[in-house]
């Protein structure tokens, strides 16, 4: 780190309602994935997943009269580099892991131990993001993060904790990899690569790396039509929770930081349980509120809201058009 390293970015209210519309995005997939396995296999889901989204991505990007992503670029091998590291991190390990883990664990233990990334980020960051130091601060307010995440989604989701090992590993394993997905995608920023150039190069080399794993191990072509709900859920998959959600991911890394958009991890069981209560008719239970308490204070500590004051600063000098 050099002397003249910025400081962590602190949110203001765009970020903020960045962040929470993406925890919406990212919150309802754990329903659609739970549909979604009843009928067909994880990678499968996935190669569905991303190549549907990669074709959104396209027809925006044509509608938008954005140029594709190699048009022009000198440097198409480190862009093609960028492509591939992000498809492998930040979709083919982590997405096939928590389908995969939700096939053994239920869906809000899931989303706990997905919850981890933060802590995991944090770490990454503090090593490979400049301006993105370790902190007091920093560590406290994701640590309390986490406890108002299990006071939400409640004591009865760990009833299940010895067993399902597997799964548990695996949603652990997709909360690292994404947490090594966001500290590569901040790096790549610099490259100038807008957010629907770098969404649509990512899902597409997912979507042509997994295509032969789909043919050859899960013999896609093979397998019975799915039932409407299960089309339907792979429809929202796609198009609203990776498709667009990826072009607000980006965009939050490169205003707020590696570790502020790994925040969404922290939201996302708390947009589960509202969605259980707005129309599952779930009962609000009073360590819902001390959850969202503790969430909020987490989120402030991290945000460096609660400590010294910082001015607030852009988190890279990336160009307007570059994001």
């Amino acid at each position: 780190m050099t002397a003249d390293t910025p400081a962590p970015v602190q949110m203001g209210l765009k970020e903020w309602s960045m962040l929470g519309f993406l925890a919406v995005l990212w919150g309802a997939s754990f329903f659609a994935i739970e549909i979604a396995v009843t009928e067909l296999p994880p990678v499968t889901i996935v190669n569905i997943r991303v190549g549907l989204a990669a074709l959104v991505l396209y027809g925006y990007l044509r509608v938008a009269g954005i140029a594709p992503p190699f048009k022009g670029r000198s440097d198409k091998a480190l862009v093609l580099l960028a492509f591939v590291l992000m498809a492998i991190f930040n979709n083919i390990i982590p997405a096939t892991l928590i389908v995969w883990g939700q096939t053994h664990i239920t869906s809000s233990l899931a989303s706990i131990l997905n919850a981890t990334m933060p802590l995991f980020t944090v770490f990454m960051a503090h090593f490979f993001v400049s301006g993105e130091r370790l902190s007091l601060n920093r560590l406290a307010g994701v640590l309390v993060g986490f406890s108002g995440v299990v006071f939400i989604v409640g004591p009865y989701a760990l009833e299940g904790m010895l067993s399902g090992v597997a799964g548990q590993v695996a949603i652990l394993g997709a909360a690292f990899s994404y947490s090594i997905a966001v500290v590569i995608g901040r790096r790549f920023v610099r490259l100038g690569i807008k957010p629907v150039q770098m969404a649509l190069g990512q899902a597409g080399t997912a979507a042509i790396i997994l295509l032969p794993v789909t043919l050859i191990y899960d013999k896609a072509y093979l397998l019975p039509v799915p039932s409407w709900h299960v089309i339907a859920a792979l429809v929202s998959l796609a198009t609203l929770s990776t498709a667009f959600a990826y072009l607000l991911y980006f965009r939050l890394i490169a205003e707020a930081g590696a570790t502020n958009a790994s925040l969404v991890t922290l939201l996302i069981p708390v947009v589960a349980t509202s969605l259980g209560v707005s129309f599952l008719g779930e009962v609000f239970e009073p360590a819902h509120g001390i959850g969202l308490l503790l969430i909020a204070f987490g989120l402030m500590l991290i945000d460096g809201r609660l400590g010294k004051r910082r001015p607030r600063l852009r988190a890279e000098a990336v160009p307007p058009e570059g994001r």
